[in-house]
């Protein structure tokens, strides 16, 4: 029986109930404990369940690492990253004089700034998340780790696909600073699937593309949406690897985790660098 308590993700996590059983957990849960738990992605809950008892949180997803540790992606960009002159962009303070992404000052800051591309980081707490908007009733947590590696460049960028695969969710996220328009393709290893998300695209994406459609590694599939195509932010690709797509059935698949939840979510969505390929001094200032 799990009691209600402030983080019901720490409770979760060290109940010893296996993934199996959340149905019957939620159904013996006391009312308020099921009804805070009601609205959470359930394939989220599962993957606590399994982490706390020492399993893969996501099974398959240490398979969907090694396959791509040793794959021949393409290119997203052309030029490719490492063939042109980047940036890193944290936004702890480390670049003082640099607008928030979303302040439509940072265009005009980063032309100045020499280089073809910018790199928002992986793993990166970032503050902007620290509002109700990203906290959710099992915890009062906010989800600020970044989940993807941000890719800045001028609007209509091209974007290419990195490996064959299909679309999976083709849409437009219209809120506010959500990812606009968004694709996640899904592509297969040998024994499991896994999925690329593609956020804050241009509207040429549904010309490029259509739900189901097949996608080969190197074939134009979106460009970079401009602010008042891609959520509102200054023209970037947010790039995520997504090796379970939980229980999302939308393209608003989670963009950022929770801190203390980072070893799930790195399951969940392991580091784009996997496919980009930059060294890690790429990433530093």
């Amino acid at each position: 029986m799990i009691a209600d308590q402030p983080d019901l993700y720490a409770a979760l996590r060290q109940s010893g109930i296996p993934a199996e059983d959340l149905p019957r957990l939620l159904s013996d849960a006391p009312a308020p404990v099921a009804q805070r738990l009601a609205p959470i992605d359930k394939g989220l809950l599962r993957a606590v369940l399994r982490a706390g008892l020492g399993q893969e949180a996501v099974r398959g997803a240490a398979a969907v690492v090694d396959y791509l540790k040793q794959s021949s992606p393409a290119a997203l960009f052309s030029p490719a990253l490492d063939n042109a002159p980047n940036t890193a962009l944290p936004t702890r303070g480390e670049r003082p004089d640099m607008p928030a992404f979303s302040d439509r000052a940072f265009d005009a800051w980063f032309a100045t700034n020499g280089a073809t591309y910018g790199l928002g980081l992986y793993g990166e707490n970032r503050s902007v998340y620290a509002t109700p908007q990203f906290a959710d009733t099992a915890s009062p947590e906010r989800r600020t780790i970044h989940l993807g590696i941000d890719v800045f460049a001028p609007a209509g960028t091209p974007v290419y696909a990195p490996y064959d695969g299909k679309v999976h969710v083709l849409t437009y996220n219209a809120d506010p600073l959500d990812y606009g328009h968004t694709l996640i393709l899904e592509h297969r290893t040998k024994d499991a699937p896994f999925f690329t998300l593609y956020g804050h695209l241009g509207g040429s994406l549904a010309r490029l593309l259509s739900h189901g459609a097949q996608v080969t590694a190197g074939q134009h599939i979106a460009d970079l949406g401009d602010w008042h195509e891609n959520g509102g932010w200054a023209p970037h690709l947010h790039f995520q690897i997504i090796t379970d797509m939980l229980e999302q059935t939308g393209g608003n698949f989670f963009g950022v985790g929770q801190a203390s939840l980072w070893d799930i979510w790195q399951q969940i969505s392991p580091d784009p660098n996997l496919i980009l390929r930059l060294p890690a001094k790429a990433y530093q200032v």
